[in-house]
């Protein structure tokens, strides 16, 4: 039987021998079914783009319409080294046209006091500036070069109605790299910061997008590319960390208004600190749900002290902060429910010293209306 078995087992071989010459069969074939199966080997064929979306191509477009109005300043100080001997010192800014005769909006700080001020344009061409108006207590300035063409100009927007969470994008000259964009959203409003020379900036619009050294005085846009913004600082020392700083352009509509009319913008003062309070807060603070700003602090001198605003009486525990209680809650600017932390900003932004300004104050469970005549803010100069 065994004798048997191995003469039909090698039957079978040669047989299947015979088959594959005959019938040219694969051994790989019945070994390996599966590996025969596929297709050889070929390089894969590059993947077809899916083009670009439509966040995108808005970026782009902003970009190519507004940088070229995007300038780079140079600002030149010569001061005393340690020898006495002088010694040029040279920082770095941005700016934007806003006029085709060749008119600037940047930092006021950017232009360094009576320094001397250089501006290259997009195209190279390079020019000297003059001041011709800043705001120092705002962060603002204007100067002029006298360019040998029309230039292109960036459309000043509306800071007013900005919101958080929406997209914006920020052109300027980061470390000395011109033309450089980056996109972000606003983080938070009304900030309040403090500059180089302590003084204190209120009603900043914080955004995420990058904003490093040279970038002070760009642009920041909005999605239609209007400029709703001018880049001012940013958070901690050295680059950027996601926390960046720009002045609402409504500021700076102002100190342009009294410019063109010949007049010398003079910063107007109320004299009070606030907190936004609405909701549980302010029910349990028992005051109205619609909420306000409620005083913190009046300061002593102030337009906010001869109209007989009142601050707080006793301090409370809320979470890990503290909140003057007792004082009078701003429901109303102007006629306008107060419905942002930077609403009396926003008003003041519009008003000059000596202008008039209308607060609805609710006070002991009543409400009542108080028309204050503006002070001028110390160094508004």
């Amino acid at each position: 039987m065994r004798l048997r078995a191995v003469i039909i087992a090698l039957l079978f071989v040669a047989g299947f021998a015979v088959v594959t010459s005959r019938g040219h069969w694969n051994l790989s074939r019945i070994l390996h079914p599966i590996a025969s199966a596929a297709k050889p080997w070929a390089e894969p064929s590059a993947a077809r783009t899916a083009g670009l979306s439509p966040d995108e191509l808005n970026n782009i477009d902003i970009y190519k319409s507004c940088r070229l109005a995007t300038v780079n300043i140079t600002s030149t100080v010569y001061r005393r080294g340690f020898f006495f001997e002088v010694v040029p010192s040279k920082d770095i800014g941005s700016g934007f046209i806003i006029s085709e005769d060749g008119r600037i909006l940047t930092n006021s700080h950017v232009l360094q006091g009576n320094s001397k001020i250089q501006v290259t344009l997009e195209k190279g061409d390079i020019y000297e500036a003059g001041i011709l108006a800043r705001d120092p207590q705002n962060d603002l300035g204007l100067i002029k070069i006298n360019p040998k063409r029309k230039l292109p100009v960036l459309h000043l927007g509306d800071s007013e109605g900005i919101q958080v969470g929406q997209k914006v994008l920020a052109i300027g000259n980061p470390f000395g790299l011109e033309g450089s964009l980056t996109t972000g959203i606003v983080s938070s409003l009304g900030r309040t910061i403090r500059d180089e020379n302590n003084r204190s900036l209120e009603g900043m619009i914080q955004t995420d997008a990058a904003i490093n050294p040279g970038n002070s005085g760009g642009p920041l846009l909005d999605s239609t590319g209007n400029v709703i913004g001018i880049n001012t600082a940013i958070y901690g020392p050295g680059g950027n960390i996601g926390i960046g700083f720009a002045m609402p352009i409504n500021r700076a509509k102002t100190m342009l208004t009294d410019y063109n009319a010949g007049k010398i913008y003079r910063r107007p003062q109320l004299g009070i600190s606030v907190v936004y309070v609405s909701g549980d807060l302010a029910e349990a603070l028992e005051l109205p749900s619609q909420g306000g700003l409620l005083v913190q602090d009046v300061g002593r001198g102030t337009s906010a002290e001869s109209a007989g605003i009142r601050g707080p009486r006793q301090v409370v525990i809320i979470g890990n902060n503290e909140v003057g209680v007792g004082g009078d809650l701003v429901t109303e600017i102007d006629g306008k429910p107060v419905s942002r932390v930077d609403s009396l900003t926003q008003a003041l932004a519009k008003k000059r010293a000596g202008d008039n300004i209308e607060l609805t104050i609710f006070r002991a469970g009543r409400s009542f209306k108080l028309n204050v005549r503006l002070g001028e803010a110390p160094d508004a100069v």
